[in-house]
């Protein structure tokens, strides 16, 4: 089992702060714990994490893969990790994404993914590698240099420059259109479409519930991944 989840629930200035995070690792573990050990805590810790939320973001991710390679400098392995993240931060959320974990949102009854995912065979991306100097190679499926399945990674010190962790990001204000939020690695989204994955995580009452019942699906239909979900409701307040 090489994904990893985390999950912080706290308060900034008087405002309330949410971030849930999927990370899903490749060649080994040791990326993907390090971005539970460290992504949000590094975040939470930006001077600029609520007054410009994208550019903290973004500058984290990107130190954070740094930091990950100087911590593993003298390892003998070379391995990497997604990131598929989503930060609420009062009546607003960014979802940022690095990799082929994925975030679906359910609004006003419509499944909506707010990540797309970083394969070496999508046009701009394949763009930027070659850019850079990379190449991209079917090898069973397209691949980074003959050998990644993604084209953006936390860690993957050998494929540097052309895998990258720089995040693409969304933000979605916070209404009564918002139902609901799941983040998932790819073990997931293999065999369940985005539509069911929504339909079932806004049905259940309680999004732990619908988190287990969305990776026993998985694992039923035979997904041959790690999986791992997060679900998140959002409970409106009518009246109010």
């Amino acid at each position: 089992m090489e994904d990893f989840y985390d999950v912080k629930l706290t308060e900034i200035d008087g405002q309330a702060v949410s971030l849930f995070g999927v990370f899903d690792g490749h060649g080994g573990s040791r990326a993907a714990e390090y971005l539970k050990e460290h992504l949000f805590e590094n975040l939470l810790k930006h001077p600029e994490f609520l007054t410009d939320t994208k550019l903290a973001i973004s500058e984290t991710y990107q130190k954070t893969d740094t930091d990950f390679l100087e911590s593993e400098s003298s390892a003998f392995r070379d391995d990497g990790s997604t990131a598929s993240t989503a930060v609420l931060v009062g009546d607003h959320l960014y979802v940022a994404n690095v990799g082929d974990s994925r975030a679906v949102i359910s609004k006003a009854g419509k499944a909506m993914a707010l990540s797309e995912d970083h394969k070496p065979n999508r046009i701009d991306e394949r763009k930027r590698i070659e850019n850079a100097g990379g190449i991209v190679i079917w090898a069973g499926t397209w691949r980074v240099g003959g050998v990644l399945a993604m084209s953006r990674a936390f860690g993957n010190r050998l494929l540097k420059p052309y895998v990258v962790a720089e995040p693409e990001i969304q933000e979605e204000q916070i209404n009564g259109d918002l139902e609901c939020l799941v983040l998932a690695s790819d073990g997931l989204w293999d065999v369940v479409e985005n539509e069911e994955a929504v339909s079932l995580g806004k049905s259940e009452d309680a999004a732990e519930s619908a988190a287990r019942k969305l990776t026993e699906i998985a694992y039923s239909r035979g997904s041959a991944d790690n999986i791992t979900c997060i679900v998140v409701q959002f409970h409106h307040d009518k009246t109010g």
